[in-house]
């Protein structure tokens, strides 16, 4: 017991008088589990006190006043990724040696929110003072997790880039914020904002605004599940996607409304291409 680590506590003995005997310690050990394993971490109740880095310090207070001084509501739905997921694997090797970068699910989800942005403006707009300030345009802030902390670095005319443009700029400030260079410029400005906790391993979450914006957009992981198509049951690859607004220029329509739109365009990618509308209606002009 001694060699192996095992506490007398932790075997229960069948000898007499429940004493501990050589099988029961060899019956033990071929569970497979050692001894230190069992025992835990053994903290020693002792305590730290250290300062919250400036960083910190800033986002706990922005933090503060956006539950604050919002109305924040979160609204939810889940994504069928089948469709994504087949384009991917159908091109991700092509696409990489093209364009020089990985395609990943980021550019799909920033296309396809800068198109419900074009149809949902509310969603893509602000408050300041008594007004309401919209954007004929899209910067999508992309929350990316550096050594320092989470780090909010915006695309800019995020609108008017392909998927390939959109993978190479996340690419660019992603590495910057790893190696700490994010300027504050790059960092500022932005009027929409998606954060992925899937790659964490998130299910579910109720993301919190990025100030002064007034939405955004939370990616989870994707997980296959049991779903009903057309009548029957099949194992399908979901996700589950929330949406967090200001409820004092977002109406609960507008929110729910804009992420179904978000869900129509992952599930069906042709819709990213040709916007919103269907391939056909593009065609006839409608």
């Amino acid at each position: 017991m001694s060699d192996n680590g095992i506490k007398s506590n932790k075997i229960k003995g069948s000898g007499d008088d429940g004493k501990i005997i050589k099988s029961d310690v060899v019956a033990y050990l071929s569970g497979g589990i050692k001894g230190d394993a069992i025992a835990g971490w053994g903290g020693t109740r002792g305590e730290e006190s250290k300062k919250m880095s400036s960083l910190r310090r800033k986002i706990a207070k922005r933090l503060v006043a956006v539950k604050n001084e919002t109305a924040m509501l979160t609204t939810f739905n889940e994504v069928d990724m089948s469709a994504v997921m087949a384009v991917r694997k159908k091109y991700k090797e092509k696409f990489k040696e093209v364009h020089g970068t990985g395609l990943g699910f980021m550019s799909f989800f920033t296309k396809a929110c800068t198109e419900a942005l074009n149809l949902f403006p509310s969603v893509n707009a602000m408050v300041d003072g008594d007004n309401m300030i919209t954007h004929n345009y899209a910067d999508i802030g992309i929350a990316v997790s550096s050594p320092k902390g989470l780090m909010v670095p915006v695309v800019r005319n995020a609108e008017q880039m392909s998927l390939a443009e959109i993978e190479t700029e996340i690419k660019r400030l992603a590495i910057k914020a790893r190696d700490g260079k994010l300027s504050i410029e790059e960092m500022t400005g932005g009027t929409f904002t998606i954060t992925n906790g899937g790659v964490f391993g998130s299910m579910l979450s109720t993301p919190i605004i990025n100030p002064p914006q007034s939405a955004i957009l939370g990616m989870h992981n994707i997980v296959e599940r049991p779903m009903a198509i057309n009548g029957k049951v099949e194992i399908r690859p979901i996700m589950y996607v929330a949406l967090s607004y200001d409820h004092r220029i977002i109406d609960g329509k507008e929110s729910v409304s804009f992420l179904y739109k978000v869900k129509e365009m992952l599930e069906d990618p042709t819709k990213l291409i040709f916007g919103a509308k269907p391939p056909e209606e593009v065609l006839l002009g409608l």
